[in-house]
């Protein structure tokens, strides 16, 4: 079993797997210079994200599924960082209408989530700014 230092240090890894390898790719700034500055349009702009999206949840998919730590969640049976980085990212896959059906781990990760009142209130379409 790892000791608590290596379980810190592996839910550090898979949150810094999204919030530094897969979010930056893809925030609204990037996507706004993307459309205004270099004039892509939405399909390129969709094409950017599914991109780069594949590429983090592939990795990601690989680092959680059949890890003895991971279970209902990222890490463990209970939320933690990595999933509070994990969830905003598979709302964006889901916008850009990215093919999810390659990461089994973390969209049941994503269910698990979602099934908990914090991350449901906190989902964009209950947000008060939510643009749709």
């Amino acid at each position: 079993m790892c000791q608590p230092a290596a379980e810190r240090a592996r839910v550090r890894a898979l949150g810094h797997a999204v919030a530094c390898e897969i979010h930056p790719l893809n925030n609204r700034r990037v996507r706004r210079y993307l459309a205004h500055d270099l004039g892509h349009d939405k399909a390129a702009l969709s094409t950017w994200y599914q991109h780069w999206i594949a590429i983090g949840l592939t990795a990601l998919e690989a680092l959680t599924a059949g890890h003895p730590a991971t279970a209902a969640f990222c890490h463990g049976t209970s939320p933690t960082l990595a999933d509070v980085c994990l969830i905003p990212q598979i709302f964006n896959a889901k916008r850009y209408r990215c093919p999810l059906d390659d990461y089994p781990t973390l969209m049941a990760i994503f269910d698990n989530c979602m099934a908990l009142p914090a991350f449901d209130a906190a989902q964009p379409a209950k947000q008060a700014d939510f643009v749709a």
